[in-house]
Formats: structure tokens, sequence, C-alpha cells
């Protein structure tokens, strides 16, 4: 028992990366019937620009080795802002260069446009850093904290307590305020919206804004974990994509429920064989998109006659 608890205390942890990322997927779909497939690629640039941000406030330039005296609660809460701010700006980008052009047109080019983009973004993390992991203490220390036998770091508790606050911040902000309407208005439908005042244009950024910004707390989050490298943001995104389809892409609270229940699976099945996780979460995405297309907390879609 004590085993599983340890498993589940960890998958609930990796869940909340997943839930951030498919979060973004879900807001972006909602309002632009797109998806930014370079999410991976955000989550990397918001490790790395978080580090940076780090070891310049520590004096040893863009590159170097942080010390656990180098990561205050200060420092750690700027490399937030920088990434956040870096990375919205990074979304506005995304969207005039790789999504507008396409929004509306028949074909998936944007598919394509938004796969290179992330490639971009990939490469240019990779001629700054280079190809190496770059590990970030965390400011809480690298204790263990005991629950009934199982540990779990204090990052992992700061992973669920953040990612917690964030979505129930951003449900609130989509469900009870007059911005969050007008997003849910756009995604409803957009020549309804416009009639109505809405700037059909500015609230579409803004789902790119907070997708993007998302995707950069989980790299802010994760890197004290897992090390921050340029080559973990595709794994990463196909799991919260994956996270997305089985809790329901339009619904932002199904992609929540989706992220940690494929974190607790990919956690238990690990426990208990390793090399089947992959096989697990995939052929469960499968099995629900035969069942239940639309994801477990999914609408069908319908048209009025």
């Amino acid at each position: 028992m004590t085993n599983v608890l340890q498993a589940l205390l960890s998958g609930l942890a990796l869940g909340g990366i997943y839930a951030l990322v498919a979060l973004g997927f879900s807001i972006t779909h909602t309002t632009t019937k797109t998806l930014n497939f370079g999410q991976g690629e955000f989550l990397v640039a918001g490790s790395f620009i978080a580090v940076a941000t780090l070891l310049l406030l520590s004096g040893k330039g863009h590159t170097g080795v942080l010390a656990a005296a180098d990561v205050s609660f200060a420092r750690y809460g700027l490399a937030l802002v920088v990434s956040l701010a870096l990375l919205a700006l990074l979304g506005v980008v995304l969207y005039f260069t790789a999504v507008r052009p396409f929004v509306g047109a028949t074909g998936m080019a944007w598919v394509m446009s938004t796969i290179g983009f992330g490639i971009i973004v990939q490469n240019t993390a990779l001629a700054i850093w280079g190809p190496g992991s770059m590990a970030m203490p965390s400011p809480l220390g690298d204790e263990v904290i005991r629950i009934a036998g199982a540990g779990i770091r204090a990052q992992e508790i700061l992973v669920l307590g953040v990612t917690a606050v964030v979505m129930l911040a951003l449900d609130y902000v989509l469900r009870r305020t007059k911005i969050g309407k007008a997003v849910r208005a756009v995604a409803v439908n957009k020549q309804a919206a416009a009639l109505m005042g809405i700037n059909v244009g500015a609230m579409v950024v803004l789902a790119f804004v907070i997708s993007s910004s998302l995707a950069g707390l989980a790299g802010l989050l994760i890197a004290p974990i897992t090390t921050a490298s340029v080559f973990m943001g595709l794994a990463i995104a196909l799991k919260a994509f994956s996270s997305a389809i089985v809790g329901g892409l339009t619904n932002p609270r199904g992609c929540i429920a989706g992220g940690f229940l494929l974190g607790c699976i990919e956690a238990l099945v690990g426990l208990w064989r390793a090399e089947l996780r992959e096989i697990t979460v995939f052929a469960l995405i499968i099995l629900v998109l035969v069942v239940k297309p639309e994801g477990l907390f999914g609408q069908k879609p319908f048209e009025k006659v």
C-alpha cells in the first residue's frame, strides 16, 4: 500500500503538469479550432528562460550551474514573472505568424506551421543553451516529506498547489467574469460575438497568451523535478494532448481531470511494469476514441437546422 500511495502522489504531481498543458490545448482549440502542436517546445522555453533568469540573478551569465543558495523564493518568483511574460509574447508571435494566416482556410496548413514554429523554438534553445540538461534546485529544498510511509518532495507539493490555484482561478475567470464570458462566446460563435460588441481578435490573441503562459508555467514547475532539457517537450506534449483527448478537448474541466487521470495511471502501471506505461496510456486513448470520441467529459457536437 505504501508503494501504491507513493505512485499516486508522484502521478498526481506529474498529472498536474499534463493538466496545465492540456488546458492550453483546450483554450486554443475552442476559440480558433486550431491547436499549437509546438506546445511542448513552449514548455522547454519556459524551463530554460527560468533557469537563465536565475543564473543571471546569481551573476553567472545565461549558462552555468545553479546552486541551492542561488534559488530563493524571491528569485524563483521573478523567474516566474519573466518566463510568463516572454512566453505570453511568444504566444502572440505564434498566433500572428503561424496560426492567423490559416484560420478559416481549408486544409491543415496550420498543423505544419505550428510544428515548424515549435521546431524553431527548440533549435533556438539548442543554439543558446546547448544539448545538455540544466538542473534547477527547488526553492523549497530537496527534503522528502513522509505521508503514511510514502515520500513526496516539496517541489511536487508545490506543483499540485500551484496547479490547483491556477485551474480554480482560470475556471472562475472563464465562468464568472466578463472577459471569460467573452472568450466563451467567441468559442461558441464568432459572428454572434462580434455582433454583440466583443472584440473577437483580442479574445483569440488572449487565448494564445493564456495557452503559452500555461506551458511556460508547467516548464518552470517541472524543471526542479526532471531538469531542463531541450528534448523533454515532445513527450510531455503528447501526454498532455492525450489527457485532453481522454477528458474532452472542448471541456477545460475534462482536460484537467484527464491530466490527473493519465498521470496516476502512468505512475501505477510503472509501479508494476515500467515498460508498459506508454502502451497502457495510448491504449487507453484508443479505447476512449472508439467508445466515446468526444472524451469522458466532452459533449457530442450538434448543429441546429
